[in-house]
């Protein structure tokens, strides 16, 4: 039977172009969809950070209909695969702000609102419209540290340079339909729902995607310097579930005006809804590409993680527990220009075994005669 991938395309995909892959039985391919069409690229490209970098997007063998899904054998794939996987973390300022707030105020919204209201006073333009970066997030900065709210996630929201770290390694992230990992000795984390850019090797935006930034938030809670452990696990990095190419018809401007929703189905009956409003982010989507090139090179370009506004609180299971994954949970996170990304929750020692590194990818695409296109 042959996979579904209508479902996960966004409404208007017949006007748009999109670049991803799929798992067929002789190794991963290069798909593209134009005027509602599928085409194989990998003839022409084999690598889809290939096919972006030299620009090679038309000439593919059509495969048929996008709604006749993909061929019998085939399965979806992260649409990535050579690029660097980097995110943005604590791009939302005024959440975090908030976040210091509520704590300094014990839980006490009338307590709340007077530490606010003193920190507008002092500030003088309010924290809503801080820039960071900017004069009035340093006379922000030195307030918070006068009344002892300042922290290290306070730095990077407000101040001159964001918070940039490595997801996942190259080749590991999972795609549409497949499962999604938490480490199995974790008691508290969450999904992530958030845009994620893709950038080609001159650090040029050429499309976007949806991402699962899975988190663990009781390890990054212990310590910051924990961020890796969780992080960058088994199955813990998921993107799809196509890119959807830059044109007339899809800009940047479309990714900062973009809603990116997420719904969490347990198998327990649990519900959660919620939204991550890209007009809302403290930093500019192109801003965070300028800071994560910096004075680095990624010769196979890159893919980042633009940050979220949401993270889940609602109870679960106890009072003032907030929210947890379980295995079974299906998590979708959907946004109107770019489609669908479905996982089910499992943990990362259980999730399958990631075993395409580059080393036999290389050697993959050498026995198809294909490794001078990559």
């Amino acid at each position: 039977m042959s996979v579904e991938i209508e479902k996960y395309l966004p409404g208007d995909y017949k006007a748009g172009r999109f670049i991803g892959r799929a798992q067929a039985p002789d190794g991963p391919h290069v798909l593209t969809i134009e005027n509602g069409t599928l085409f194989d690229l990998t003839d022409r490209a084999a690598s889809v950070a290939g096919a972006i970098d030299r620009r090679v997007f038309d000439g593919g063998r059509a495969i048929g209909p996008v709604a006749d899904g993909l061929p019998t054998g085939w399965t979806l794939l992260s649409p990535i695969d050579l690029q660097c996987v980097k995110a943005c973390g604590v791009t939302f300022a005024l959440s975090a702000i908030e976040r210091v707030i509520e704590e300094r105020a014990r839980g006490d919204a009338s307590l709340a609102s007077e530490i606010r209201a003193s920190l507008e006073k002092r500030v003088g333009s309010g924290i809503r419209s801080v820039v960071p970066g900017s004069d009035e997030a340093a006379q922000l900065k030195a307030a918070l540290i006068e009344d002892g709210m300042w922290s290290q996630y306070l730095e990077v929201a407000i101040g001159p340079d964001a918070e940039v770290f490595s997801k996942s390694p190259v080749l590991s992230t999972v795609g549409a339909g497949a499962p999604i990992g938490v480490r199995s000795d974790s008691s508290w984390n969450n999904p992530e729902p958030e845009i994620v850019l893709i950038v080609d090797p001159r650090g040029e935006v050429v499309g976007a995607t949806l991402g699962n930034d899975v988190n663990l938030r009781d390890f990054e809670g212990r310590s910051a310097l924990l961020l890796s452990k969780a992080k960058d696990n088994t199955a813990s990095c998921s993107i799809g579930p196509f890119i959807r190419l830059l044109d007339d018809g899809f800009t940047v401007d479309d990714v900062r005006q973009a809603n990116v929703d997420l719904l969490i189905e347990g198998e327990d009956g649990y519900r959660l809804e919620g939204t991550n409003v890209m007009a809302e982010i403290s930093r500019d989507p192109l801003d965070l590409v300028r800071q994560t090139l910096s004075e680095h090179h990624y010769p196979d370009g890159f893919v980042l993680f633009c940050g979220t506004l949401f993270a889940p609180t609602q109870d679960r299971d106890e009072p003032g527990a907030g929210f947890t994954h379980k295995p079974g949970d299906v998590v979708t996170i959907s946004s109107q220009r770019l489609g669908s990304l479905v996982n089910t929750v499992t943990t990362s020692r259980d999730a399958p075994a990631w075993t395409m590194g580059f080393g036999e990818f290389a050697r993959n695409l050498a026995a198809r005669g294909l490794i001078e296109r990559i």
